[in-house]
């Protein structure tokens, strides 16, 4: 198949331009089925159509005129899975000791629990 240097450089090159189209491809499907909410169904259709029958051609055009669009639907869908991981984890931490602590003392102030109780969850608190 590579009968020299040349032709092992070309096939590099196609190869690396091919996976090259197809992450930019992806790219575009997700962004246009996945983050777009605002363009039409009919409008999404008209894309894929060009993106299979005209397909280098259509992700510049694509890249083009709708590039500075994705790169901000990106940061937002990026930010949205950010709060909802720092949300998720804070709920799955829990309180600290020293809340713990804060809010057995404010029961025990209340009157909710008594001295020992308090001294129990305190306890437990610091482990």
């Amino acid at each position: 198949m590579w009968h020299t240097f040349w032709d092992f450089l070309w096939s590099a090159i196609v190869i690396f331009a091919f996976i090259a189209y197809l992450l930019i491809l992806f790219n575009i499907v997700v962004d246009m089925f996945w983050r777009d909410h605002q363009t039409s169904g009919w409008v999404k259709a008209i894309w894929v159509v060009f993106l299979i029958v005209f397909p280098y051609l259509t992700a510049l055009v694509y890249l083009i005129a709708r590039g500075e669009g994705m790169a901000i639907r990106a940061r937002e869908s990026a930010a949205a899975a950010k709060r909802e991981t720092d949300a998720y984890i804070r709920d799955v931490a829990g309180r600290s000791p020293t809340q713990e602590i804060a809010h057995a003392k404010e029961l025990l102030d209340a009157g909710t629990i008594t001295q020992a109780e308090f001294e129990s969850l305190k306890a437990k608190a610091l482990g």
